[in-house]
């Protein structure tokens, strides 16, 4: 099925919401004109209509393939990967001091939304890059700087980072690869590296001629547990005196999972050290380790959310045009006995709204989440706190959007939609993986009522749902909402709940919020939809006036219902013993 960029939706919403305008006010992101972000947004509308959507199907079909330790794509993945660092699309928020165009993130954003969708298991070799950028930047030496961040920036070069061993998965101070200092010959001061890491995206492939892996290990008499971390730089290829590559690493990848989706993007076991020649070098300090990764990890987790975005944006394009081509019965109350097209249905007209109206407000919550970001970038008081909050909403709400809605295209297409030929599968199945990694959606709630609502003494927390409260109308569901996330909040910091009630309830709790903050977004874009109407027709903005619409009568009141949960408490959760429940 072909892709159609959002454009204007796209556009709308990075100026209503992101106050991309108010962001170029600042001299630090004073190239954001709009004109200029007009221009990207057209612009890689069009390159991913081109270059990325064709792929997507063979991409699923063929997928990655290992052999003797090297990982080749699809025909085609390495000419459109070409195109894309060409066109500069990479760089867009890159320090312009490293060759990156120093533009906001939420434009970064936009790139990988509108490219997630024209083929999302693709996106993630990009998307991993500007996770090891980020933390290379933040924490890197000025050699490692100049070392690493021209070619990583431009796209020249791919990034990664290597958390998870196969008896470490969430729990990451269990990790046991080792990093053994050098003191002695040309590597002097550097670090042998040994050890195996697992799901590893993009740890290997043939799209460019090197890749950069952050990583995580021991050093010698390092303490338990994730204090006793530090991270290190390890490259596929050495580079020589000029910083060319030079002479492979002792960096080896020894399988390819075989996953139920995204099959384009490999997802490699590597192996560090197998002939005791792995080279790395430290950053960010002895012991520095997770702090360094975790700079790596908040964008990326924003950046996961988006993919919610980009399923749901695919899932809806493609279900809406099957429902205009089948024609299936008559419609039920219709003189004519003829059949109709099925979008005519009231069944097919509910999933189709609801699609929208998710996958708006999966947008809205994305380019909020990642204007936080730069409003932090900025120094703008409490942003930095906001971005914080929004970091588990928008991961783990938009993923779990993304996840449904994939799910209703597949439903809209009925017995079809089970068959692989037509696509609406692949949604489904490439979907399921965006809830699990970067942190599954439980440790995000977990995140959420363990850290984030005691951030700046609470203060940071009521004062987001008091804004929530401040956009919503008298007497409205979403103003319910938002009093019954306070009510959550009040309960969760009294001595009355429990750590086990809290993390109780706080999968529910998170629903909420982000459907509370999804939402006030909406709200808002209703009221300047209905403003901006006033000049005259247009049919984008009647649109919006019905999806917005939708979701505060729909689905604000149905997050209301979950307050029972939230607040349930975890005694049932103990009832059975183990044996018990597993029985």
């Amino acid at each position: 099925m072909s892709f159609t960029a959002p454009g204007r939706e796209q556009n709308f919403v990075l100026k209503h919401i992101a106050d991309i305008g108010e962001l170029a006010s600042h001299d630090r992101f004073a190239g954001a004109s709009e004109d200029m972000v007009e221009a990207i947004v057209e612009g890689i509308g069009q390159f991913a209509e081109g270059e990325f959507a064709p792929l997507n199907r063979i991409g699923d079909t063929e997928g990655a393939q290992w052999r003797d330790g090297k990982v080749t794509l699809p025909a085609g993945y390495k000419e459109a990967y070409a195109h894309f660092v060409e066109g500069g699309w990479a760089s867009i928020d890159g320090p312009e001091e490293f060759g990156g165009q120093g533009l906001p993130y939420s434009l970064s954003a936009l790139i990988l939304e509108t490219c997630g969708a024209a083929n999302f298991a693709f996106t993630l070799c990009p998307m991993l890059s500007f996770g090891a950028i980020e933390a290379i930047h933040a924490h890197g030496s000025d050699e490692q700087k100049a070392k690493y961040l021209p070619n990583l920036i431009s796209g020249a070069w791919t990034g990664t980072m290597n958390l998870t061993e196969p008896q470490a998965g969430s729990d990451v101070g269990a990790l046991r690869s080792t990093a053994e200092p050098i003191t002695e010959g040309e590597h002097a001061g550097k670090y042998r590296i040994r050890g195996q890491k697992i799901y590893i995206t993009f740890g290997e492939h043939d799209l460019t001629d090197n890749i950069i892996h952050l990583v995580l290990a021991r050093t010698p008499d390092a303490p338990e547990g994730t204090r006793g971390i530090s991270l290190f730089i390890v490259p596929k290829f050495h580079l020589d005196a000029n910083g060319k590559v030079g002479a492979p690493n002792d960096v080896t990848c020894v399988s390819i999972e075989h996953k139920i989706g995204i099959h384009a993007s490999p997802t490699c076991v590597m192996a560090y050290g197998e002939h005791g020649e792995c080279i790395g070098e430290m950053i960010g300090g002895e012991f520095g380790g997770m702090k360094a990764m975790f700079t790596m990890m908040n964008n990326a987790r924003i950046n996961v959310g988006s993919q919610g975005v980009q399923i749901a944006e695919r899932a809806t394009q493609q279900a809406s045009r099957f429902a205009m081509e089948r024609i299936q019965s008559a419609r039920a109350g219709s003189g004519n006995k003829s059949p109709v097209a099925i979008i005519e249905h009231p069944d097919v007209r509910r999933m189709l709204l609801r699609s929208k109206a998710l996958t708006q407000a999966a947008r809205a919550l994305l380019y909020y989440a990642s204007s936080s970001v730069d409003r932090a970038t900025l120094g703008i008081e409490g942003a930095k706190s906001r971005a914080e909050i929004l970091t588990p909403l928008i991961k783990g709400y938009g993923t779990d959007i993304g996840n449904e809605v994939a799910s209703i295209g597949v439903q809209v297409h009925g017995g079809m939609g089970f068959v692989e030929e037509t696509g609406a599968g692949q949604h489904f199945r490439d979907a399921r993986i965006a809830p699990i990694y970067e942190g599954t959606n439980g440790i995000q709630a977990a995140d959420l009522v363990g850290r984030k609502l005691g951030l700046d003494g609470g203060d940071a927390m009521q004062q987001f749902i008091a804004e929530i409260r401040a956009e919503a109308e008298d007497g409205s569901s979403l103003m319910a909402l938002a009093q019954a996330c306070e009510d959550i909040r009040q309960w969760m910091a009294s001595g009355d709940a429990s750590i086990d009630d809290r993390l109780a309830g706080s999968y529910p709790f998170m629903t909420m919020l982000a459907t509370a903050t999804c939402g006030m977004l909406m709200q808002k874009q209703h009221r300047i939809a209905s403003v901006e109407l006033a000049d005259g027709d247009d049919a984008f903005l009647e649109a919006k006036l019905v999806t917005t619409r939708y979701y505060l009568d729909h689905l604000v009141p149905e997050a209301l219902g979950l307050k029972a949960a939230a607040m349930g408490g975890a005694d049932i959760l103990y009832r059975l013993d183990s044996a018990e429940l597993a029985g």
